[in-house]
């Protein structure tokens, strides 16, 4: 355990920071910090075809050690972190024995991780975790899951009485601003299935996610003398919050869980003159997901109408352009791969806890790319803030399921 421990604060502490404002990949050149490390841990291990691309993209291989042929299968994870929270100078925390009461993150800023409003930390009593000091994320998301495929392939190579067909491990950049997947190279990676380690809590299996869409949407407005503006000004900031009121007030994320679809304001800013809207659309059913797209522009559509005769030309320009795409069906045609996964876990003693992704993974875009690829869990909680935290004992568990699948899969004959 303490191996993994060891590992994982090595990754945390490398700030991998991704920039959506960025048009390079990887977005910031100091990910590739944690791809080299990567590359060169992974050839000391002893995989074979180790490679980093132009664009960051770390890939390994460990070799079959049957003699029959049996599928080839692929473990991914992501180096990035969010810009959500900063990942600069994170200062990891290990709470041993865990007593299942508040724990004390920052002590001069009084922040506090706390059961009574994280009610998961109460299932990981007696269990060590891993949270932060609280001034930045931790970064289990998704290193936790970079940790337990290093492990995981490690162990193989040191255990070689058990049987694997050939495995490949990727990491990806830039995963948390959308584009994990976008330079990925499928036929370079060679599988026919893979799964990314990128879940939360313990037992998560996941092979359903929303599809996605980002909207941008443009407010014109006419700036006058406020003491002369009567029938004149027209206030695009006034606008875009009378456009913004028109959304469902029940469909935002603070009110959903579950298939729940939602509309997500993520930022706005303007002027009299013009106020820009950015919000994200999210629906696993691909018919909400239509209508939610047209609602957007109904809803444009309707102001400018209104504001026709005044304004003389659209007054709303709105801008949706899809994300990603719901892997089920993808996956489904190739469910045994869930069932092998499912299969790993059981066999472990771990409860299988199969539910919908409520975002997105490398996952997604990678099975309309040509490979099926649910998710596993990673082992992390409160992703993308400072009381995100990880049991160490989920990362071990983890491990031994990545594990426990490539000697499922070496043991089926193509």
């Amino acid at each position: 355990m303490q191996h993994i421990i060891d590992r994982f604060i090595s990754y945390v502490t490398i700030d991998t920071e991704s920039d959506p404002n960025s048009d390079t990949t990887p977005s910031t050149k100091k990910q590739l910090d944690l791809a080299n490390l990567l590359v060169k841990e992974l050839k000391a291990m002893g995989m074979t075809e180790v490679t980093i691309d132009k664009n960051g993209y770390v890939m390994a291989t460990l070799e079959s050690n049957v003699k029959h042929e049996v599928p080839t299968i692929g473990f991914v994870s992501h180096y990035d972190t969010t810009p959500d929270f900063t990942g600069a100078n994170v200062k990891p925390q290990i709470v041993k024995n865990y007593d299942g009461g508040d724990i004390v993150l920052n002590k001069k800023q009084n922040i506090i991780l706390s059961p009574s409003y994280f009610k998961d930390l109460l299932q990981y009593k007696g269990q060590t975790l891993i949270t932060t000091d609280g001034t930045t994320l931790l970064g289990a998301d998704d290193k936790a899951g970079i940790t337990e495929i290093m492990s995981a392939m490690e162990h193989l190579i040191q255990h070689p009485e058990i049987k694997h067909g050939k495995i490949r491990v990727g990491f990806t950049p830039d995963e948390e601003i959308g584009r994990g997947a976008h330079k990925f190279d499928v036929e370079k990676f060679g599988c026919e299935w893979a799964y990314t380690m990128d879940g939360s809590q313990i037992g998560e299996l996941e092979y359903e996610n929303f599809n996605a869409a980002g909207a941008k949407i443009i407010f014109k407005g006419k700036s006058v003398h406020p003491g002369y503006a009567k029938g004149k000004m027209i206030n695009s900031m006034l606008l875009a919050n009378q456009f913004i009121s028109k959304l469902p007030k029940n469909e935002i994320p603070e009110k959903t869980k579950g298939y729940e679809g939602f509309f997500h304001v993520v930022g706005i800013s303007g002027s009299i003159e013009e106020t820009v809207v950015e919000l994200i659309i999210r629906d696993h059913s691909a018919k909400k997901f239509k209508e939610r797209k047209e609602f957007i522009h109904e809803l444009a559509n309707k102001f400018n109408k209104k504001w026709k005769k005044q304004f003389g030309e659209e007054i709303v320009i709105a801008e949706v352009k899809d994300q990603y795409y719901n892997m089920k069906e993808k996956v489904k045609p190739v469910f045994h791969i869930v069932e092998i996964a499912e299969k790993a876990m059981k066999e472990l003693g771990i409860k299988p806890l199969i539910k919908p992704i409520r975002g997105g993974t490398d996952g997604c875009q990678l099975s309309y790319k040509g490979l099926p690829c649910p998710n596993i869990f990673a082992g992390g909680h409160n992703f993308h803030g400072k009381y995100e935290y990880v049991p160490v004992e989920s990362m071990v568990k983890a491990t031994e399921v990545i594990v426990k699948i490539a000697e499922i899969t070496g043991s089926i004959s193509k």
